[in-house]
């Protein structure tokens, strides 16, 4: 009975041991997973700042070409609905989208604006007076460097997105990640047709330019 009592001991204690360590090791992979969710958050939240940084520009940029003789309205007013269109689109800053759906409707409103801005700053070089405008000047700088960060912010987040979902749908992960509310999330997609450089033609003769510029690439999935 003595030795049957101790092997019950023994073998209890084993059981103990092995919970404790599957526990541990539980919460060690939902600290990773929390971490990891969180940096996602993060660099969406820069994403986000660089697109606001944008829209903030258009106000300054459309005032300023409006003073240009006889710029095309239509130019204009596409840019300005295009900025509309934008802050139609509710989607939480600080957290990054779950709905891959939710993430392609912020993705095409804000290439419509980008392409409306293209389109803008195309046509703004069939007018001497705004190329000789030091405040143009600017802003057209101020615009490029916040494409140049969009690319870079859009970037970093799909490479957080990569290291995140990989994480979840690896072992042991796999297997408790949904349980504890952790799921994939959806990348920032290429623009169709981004691989392609843009032709760029200025019909100065005309009342229109015939120019076709392409909206800013976006990162790759990774």
């Amino acid at each position: 009975m003595k030795k049957f009592g101790l092997g019950c001991g023994i073998v209890g204690v084993v059981l103990v041991l092995i919970i404790i360590v599957v526990v541990m090791m539980g919460a060690g992979g939902y600290n990773r997973l929390v971490g990891l969710s969180q940096n996602v958050n993060k660099q969406w939240a820069q994403v986000q700042n660089n697109y606001q940084r944008r829209a903030d520009l258009v106000p300054n940029l459309v005032n300023t070409v409006q003073g240009a003789a006889n710029f095309e309205k239509s130019t204009l007013t596409q840019v300005t609905e295009a900025r509309a269109s934008v802050g139609k689109v509710q989607i939480d800053p600080n957290n990054a989208p779950s709905d891959p759906e939710k993430l392609a409707e912020f993705q095409k409103a804000q290439n419509q604006l980008g392409g409306a801005l293209s389109r803008l700053l195309v046509v703004s070089e069939r007018y001497p007076e705004l190329r000789a405008s030091a405040n143009f000047r600017d802003l057209q700088a101020q615009l490029e460097g916040t494409e140049n960060r969009i690319a870079v912010a859009r970037r970093d987040f799909n490479e957080a997105v990569g290291t995140y979902d990989t994480t979840v749908k690896s072992f042991p992960t796999v297997f408790y990640a949904g349980l504890l509310g952790f799921r994939e999330k959806p990348y920032f997609q290429a623009t169709a047709g981004s691989e392609t450089a843009p032709k760029v033609e200025f019909n100065f003769g005309g009342s229109s330019s015939n120019s076709t510029p392409a909206e800013s690439p976006a990162p790759t999935k990774r």
